[in-house]
């Protein structure tokens, strides 16, 4: 979806769901139709939305241009656009992969396959994108898990990285197109707060690399979003996208931890972090060591509906984080996503949308009726 900034400028709003990915392009098609389901619901031209194509498909898809072709008409016949595609996952979809999850492990930036499935998602994207864009963005996980990341696994990610801004060159070179790749940091990988941004693309190519924050993981690292982000500017790191999304939040873990108990998910960890610093890889784990709270969990929280109490969200944080990024004279982004549960009925994206249409981002129809 596209929206207009008062000054002119378009941002890109995407929508996303937690399906798994799809295995063949039949089952992307079925993913599209959900998709255009929503557009419909939502009475909107178009609809922005980010698909998570497995490893298999996408180096399939890579280098057989006519099923690209074929999948890009049925992204138009649906009224849908793409500028994104979901790398942070690595699986097939299907439970039996330790990568199923987002933040699920799969091979991490020191490995020559995260590097393999990133350019075939790069290459991919530069067919789907709309006819009037010159650019998209490919996300793609915070690095690794920070446990086990030696000299050796840093040395090896140098390596793997340099490729990777050559790889993008490349793919600009061959289609006029360019894509970026946006790192998404999270708790408890090499990429988390700030501070390891910073000392990471200190070695990184700023031109084809960036981060694409998701505000519920910002949320965890307890920092204050608008110095963060105005932190990451200062040091000329591109936030490329912005996922807006909400932490969940416990003020007394232990009165709470009834509540808290309902949103353990086996084979789907939800880490947890407190203001000192503390990490927990899983809430099941957290709820049995009890480190001392507050607490936020990395959970999908929906934006429209507050969890029931004690329980509360950091809706406060990404609300923050988009005034600061849309008051300015320009957009301080390009790209906006929100993630629905899966079978939503797109409640959540038409709240957003009203969301922020209150801080001056419409539609063009509705930005020029207004103006």
């Amino acid at each position: 979806m596209r929206l207009r900034h008062h000054s002119g400028r378009v941002v890109h709003l995407s929508h996303g769901t937690h399906e798994r990915a799809a295995r063949d392009l039949p089952a992307v098609v079925e993913h599209l139709d959900a998709y255009a389901a929503v557009r419909d619901r939502l009475a909107v031209d178009t609809l922005g939305v980010s698909l998570w194509l497995p490893p298999t498909l996408a180096a399939a898809l890579a280098i057989d241009g006519r099923s690209r072709t074929r999948l890009r008409a049925e992204i138009e016949a649906r009224g849908l656009e793409i500028d994104t595609l979901s790398g942070a996952p690595y699986a097939e979809g299907g439970d039996e992969d330790p990568g199923a999850v987002p933040g699920g492990r799969g091979p991490d930036w020191s490995e020559p396959a995260r590097l393999e499935y990133t350019l075939d998602l790069a290459r991919i994207l530069t067919d789907l994108l709309p006819e009037d864009a010159v650019r998209g963005m490919v996300t793609t996980t915070g690095l690794g898990p920070r446990d086990g990341w030696d000299d050796a696994k840093q040395k090896a990610s140098a390596r793997i990285l340099g490729k990777l801004s050559g790889g993008l060159a490349e793919v600009a070179w061959h289609t006029g197109r360019a894509v970026r790749v946006g790192f998404q940091p999270e708790p408890g990988f090499v990429l988390d707060d700030t501070d390891s941004i910073i000392e990471a693309f200190d070695r990184l190519d700023r031109d084809r690399l960036g981060v694409g924050i998701d505000l519920g993981n910002l949320a965890c690292t307890w920092q204050d979003p608008v110095a963060a982000l105005d932190r990451l500017a200062a040091a000329g790191i591109s936030v490329i996208r912005v996922r807006i999304a909400a932490a969940l939040e416990a003020a007394d873990p232990v009165a709470a931890a009834e509540a808290l108990r309902g949103y353990v998910e086996a084979g789907h960890p939800h880490p947890v972090t407190t203001p000192a610093g503390a990490h927990v890889a899983d809430l099941g784990e957290a709820l049995a060591d009890f480190p001392p709270g507050p607490w936020r969990v990395r959970c999908h929280v929906p934006l429209h509906t507050p969890p029931a109490p004690p329980l509360t969200a950091t809706t406060a944080v990404w609300q923050c984080a988009l005034r600061h990024l849309v008051a300015g004279e320009h957009p301080g982004i390009e790209y906006l996503a929100v993630e629905s549960a899966a079978g939503g009925t797109g409640a959540e994206i038409a709240y957003l949308k009203s969301a922020l249409g209150e801080l001056g981002l419409a539609p063009p129809a509705e930005a020029c009726a207004a103006h």
